[in-house]
């Protein structure tokens, strides 16, 4: 390489021929090199970046990522064991054009570039932020007075607090706000009390029964007002149908799901508690309306059994309370119970979107599979 005053431009090198060489030599403007990064995109991301429509997110403290409308992507830098030469374009400011010479100018050496990796997004900390601050019976009280002392002394979040906080996109945090059925009040994103919930929901199945209205055609309009009534916020009422219910489409009409509504239920008798299967199934019975069915598949994820002795007993385990990352969330299920059978390991595993990685290439990395014969069902380990 040559030291000179003259430059040359990219296009030089862009057009260059196969087999074929040009001279190069320093660009007056020549270094530092520690003030650019190069990135590496696809053509997708290449339109999103140039469109204003990527963002970095993270705290100081942890590794940014980029987030697009829909994805999350991890920024790996990739070091270069030979020198990357950064070229100018002729129309860059500061270009000399060089004939005679022929000669292109390198302004820049960069010792590596960024890659973009599309990763899972990190919503735990979205569970962890939202679960410390419920929205329960007492601030329903300051809202109905309208008294907002009730949130000084609570660390709230909106919206754009969430987005700066929480490394996810748009959509994949709406879709966690939606998966721990939280509502927007008062420009707040909260979970609402348990206990609080499981008021609304006994109120909304005893005006079931005192109207004759049927659980699977419900006037959205007529079960909020009926709430109302019986002193609930319009907006937690309609949230309550949210959560225990759907919209059915092709009549406009709600419907309660069953599912959803046993497994509070059945939350709300198993608690902390080990139960026999037997006085489990009894006591869950009785908190069913009438109606509506149990069916112990309906708590897939959610329980689990264990026999001690001749008896069979059942337990909260939720999927709910587990990480959302592979590498802890094994973690935790080995710890839990060292062996499974895909039977009961499958419903904790379900939720787990991994980018580039389907469930057996989860299995394959994180487990080990055994099996005492050809025709027996296989037992997971740690691997």
């Amino acid at each position: 390489m040559e030291e000179s005053g003259s430059s040359g431009g990219a296009e030089a090198v862009i057009n260059l021929g196969l087999g074929s060489s040009v001279p190069i030599s320093y660009h007056p403007c020549f270094g530092p090199h520690d003030d650019l990064l190069l990135l590496e995109a696809d053509d997708n991301l290449v339109s999103d970046i140039f469109n204003g429509r990527v963002t970095l997110r993270g705290l100081p403290d942890e590794d940014a990522v980029l987030c697009t409308k829909s994805k999350t992507y991890a920024i790996k830098f990739v070091g270069n064991s030979n020198s990357m030469f950064l070229i100018p374009p002729s129309n860059s400011p500061g270009f000399i054009q060089d004939d005679a010479h022929g000669k292109v100018s390198v302004i820049k050496l960069a010792p590596g570039n960024m890659e973009l990796v599309e990763v899972s997004p990190k919503l735990d900390k979205l569970k962890q932020l939202l679960l410390e601050s419920p929205f329960g019976p007492g601030e329903v009280d300051a809202m109905m007075m309208d008294d907002d002392g009730s949130e000084k002394n609570r660390v709230l979040y909106t919206w754009s607090d969430l987005v700066n906080i929480i490394q996810a996109s748009d959509e994949e945090l709406r879709s966690g706000l939606e998966s721990l059925s939280a509502i927007e009040i008062d420009g707040y994103w909260r979970v609402i009390d348990e206990s609080y919930l499981d008021m609304i929901l006994r109120m909304l199945l005893n005006n079931c029964v005192l109207n004759s209205w049927s659980f699977d055609d419900l006037d959205k309009e007529e079960v909020v007002s009926s709430l109302v009534a019986d002193e609930f916020p319009t907006q937690l009422a309609g949230h309550c149908l949210r959560v225990f219910g759907s919209e059915v489409k092709e009549t406009n009409k709600w419907k309660l799901e069953p599912r959803l509504v046993c497994l509070h239920f059945a939350r709300q008798v198993l608690r902390e508690e080990k139960m026999r299967v037997e006085r489990f199934m009894e006591e869950w019975k009785k908190k069913i309306p009438v109606g509506m069915e149990e069916k112990f598949e309906m708590l897939e994820g959610e329980v689990l059994t264990e026999r001690i002795g001749i008896e069979t007993r059942v337990y909260t385990f939720s999927v709910r309370s587990l990480p959302s990352t592979p590498a802890e969330r094994f973690a935790v299920l080995f710890k839990h119970r060292p062996k499974w059978e895909w039977k009961d390991l499958e419903p904790y595993l379900r939720d787990l979107q991994v980018p580039r990685l389907s469930m057996e290439g989860l299995l394959l990395k994180y487990t080990r599979r055994a099996q005492s014969r050809p025709d027996a069902e296989p037992i997971f380990s740690a691997r």
